[in-house]
């Protein structure tokens, strides 16, 4: 595939972009490189490559040939310059926060965080002198009013792990640009580039927990950042190769190109399964509140639907009665899987109080919005009409006799 990309699709571009078979004797899949370090074929030729003028590989730490096709391929889908591979998801923010941050700076953030990044603030960057402040950044007024000179980063995830509260990326790019030493990073692992591409509406970092729907498979864990060519450089030789070696090995690489080969195809039905369930929560009266950004219900529908392609496949809601039926409602499920991670093809549950959050002390999930009885849904690829039904059965278990769930044919017409 030679022709340039702003001609071909998204599902070209995630199968064929970066890879000729005729530069690897013909191979129709792209070879993995299984080896740890290279040879040169002069001492020359090996200075120029350290010395960073000959774009040849030295050590996989650094650069490797299948990470190289995945990072151009998740750079293209991301409309960035250059993307740097990570052995997680973590590993990609350890990096980011590592490299761009010192004592004396400060971040923004979100006021809802994915557990153990809010640890790493909080049990790390902070006790090396960097200050950790959240706001809702909902509310750009309050970002307006908190971004100050050592200010060096504002982070977010869009939708919100677990609270799916949305960040307007367009207005907070706008915001930050006024401080030319501060980056905006926006966490997009709940969208991918298939529904949502931040760099395209100012930010300067995306990154990625590629274990969830970039895999897909729930086989590997892997991380990816994408940003410009002078910031990737930095997060090469600083965040990966140096400060946490958080290397991703060919083989997981290989197996998250495969993965991103069917990415549109997956999302499309992640979706789709997922607002027929929302719909179904919504309408149960055992349900307190559902949050998914494809309900006109949602506080925020109006940006979703201007922010994000489609609106997803992650839901949180929370039953009545609280943590104990959240609890009851768990152990009934049988075809959801009680299990940590996302964007998989099976459908998961987990509950963020005691899982994903549990680094939150109490006192900290309420400040932050995780209700204890908050239970998050992972959809997945089953059919629609075996998810409802197993959520119906759960809903029944732990309700009271005069509770009945709604009809499963009105959620499915």
């Amino acid at each position: 595939m030679h022709k340039k990309n702003t001609e071909l699709g998204f599902s070209t571009r995630a199968i064929h972009h970066g890879y000729h078979p005729e530069e690897h004797q013909g191979a129709l899949v792209p070879p993995i490189y299984l080896s740890s370090t290279f040879t040169f074929p002069t001492a020359e030729y090996g200075a120029r490559c350290f010395a960073g003028e000959e774009p040849g590989y030295v050590y996989t730490r650094i650069g490797n040939p299948s990470l190289s096709l995945l990072e151009a391929r998740m750079a293209d889908l991301e409309n960035g310059e250059a993307g740097v591979a990570f052995a997680s998801g973590m590993g990609a923010v350890a990096a980011t926060f590592w490299t761009f941050l010192r004592p004396g700076d400060e971040i923004i953030v979100a006021r809802t965080l994915y557990g153990c990044t809010f640890a790493l603030l909080h049990h790390g960057l902070a006790e090396f002198g960097v200050r950790v402040r959240h706001i809702d950044l909902a509310d750009l007024d309050q970002l307006r009013a908190a971004i100050g000179p050592t200010t060096r980063m504002v982070y977010c995830e869009t939708p919100a792990n677990p609270s799916m509260q949305l960040v307007d990326i367009a207005g907070a790019a706008a915001i930050v640009r006024g401080y030319p030493n501060a980056l905006l990073a926006v966490d997009n692992t709940y969208c991918t580039p298939y529904l949502q591409r931040p760099l395209d509406l100012g930010a300067d970092l995306v990154v990625h927990s590629a274990t969830k729907y970039l895999s897909g498979h729930g086989d590997i864990t892997a991380g990816v950042v994408v940003t410009r060519q002078d910031l990737a450089q930095r997060l090469r030789l600083q965040g990966l190769k140096d400060l946490t070696g958080a290397v991703l090995s060919p083989q997981d690489a290989f197996l998250l190109l495969r993965g991103i080969k069917t990415l549109a195809l997956r999302m499309d039905r992640h979706c789709s399964n997922a607002l027929a369930v929302a719909q179904y929560l919504e309408r149960h009266p055992l349900v307190q509140w559902v949050a998914y950004p494809g309900l006109p219900s949602f506080v925020q529908y109006e940006l979703a639907t201007r922010q994000m392609k489609q609106p997803g496949g992650m839901i949180a809601f929370e039953l009545k009665g609280g943590l104990a039926t959240g609890t009851r409602f768990m152990n009934a499920l049988g075809l959801f899987s009680r299990a940590v991670s996302l964007g998989d093809t099976e459908s998961l549950a987990q509950h963020p109080a005691s899982m994903t959050h549990s680094g939150y002390t109490p006192e900290e999930r309420a400040a932050h919005g995780i209700a204890e009885g908050l239970v998050r849904l992972s959809i997945g690829l089953e059919d629609c009409a075996d998810l409802l039904a197993d959520l119906a059965q759960a809903l029944d278990a732990c309700a009271a006799p005069a509770i009945s769930s709604p009809p499963l044919e009105a959620a499915l017409s």
